[in-house]
């Protein structure tokens, strides 16, 4: 019983349908779309060996869609980036697959590790790169589908705290 609350649940919850809600065919919540990024996350047959690496340009594969939304994958050899965006009227979930990630905003910077997540609204302005020496996927979900990718001028400068700061 949790101390904090008054309610208690006597019996099986699941014996009692028409409180349950029923199982949604594609996501509509930000819960389930980051839900939906660690399914595919955690069943690596669905995007491992799709994979590629370009040295030239960070690679991008849509994955799925569903109604209005995508799914992405991207791979990031050390040293690329995504430089300074926001993603227009799309929102989102980021989630690091393999690798490190370092995103960068005007206020911050933090590392992103396997199996991170971030979780964006319009309009958020921020920058993807990859700073460690080894490669790097990601897997990015939109909703609505990304229609456009405003790039700033303005870099994020924060530094991820691990980062040396010259005055």
């Amino acid at each position: 019983m949790n101390s904090d609350s008054d309610l208690q649940i006597a019996g099986d919850i699941l014996e009692v349908p028409h409180l349950l809600q029923p199982a949604r065919e594609h996501p509509v919540t930000v819960a389930e779309f980051a839900g939906l990024a660690r399914g595919i996350a955690a069943d690596r047959s669905q995007w491992a060996h799709l994979v590629q690496y370009d040295a030239a340009t960070r690679w991008y594969h849509r994955l799925r869609t569903g109604p209005g939304y995508e799914v992405w994958l991207l791979s990031w050899v050390p040293g690329q980036g995504s430089g300074s965006h926001d993603h227009g009227r799309s929102s989102g979930v980021l989630t690091v697959l393999q690798g490190e990630l370092t995103e960068r905003t005007e206020r911050a910077a933090r590392t992103l590790g396997s199996g991170a997540q971030r979780v964006f609204a319009p309009g958020y302005v921020h920058e993807v790169v990859n700073d460690s020496l080894e490669p790097a996927v990601s897997l990015h979900v939109y909703y609505p589908g990304l229609t456009e990718m405003p790039m700033h001028t303005a870099r994020c400068e924060a530094r991820a705290p691990h980062d040396p700061v010259t005055a």
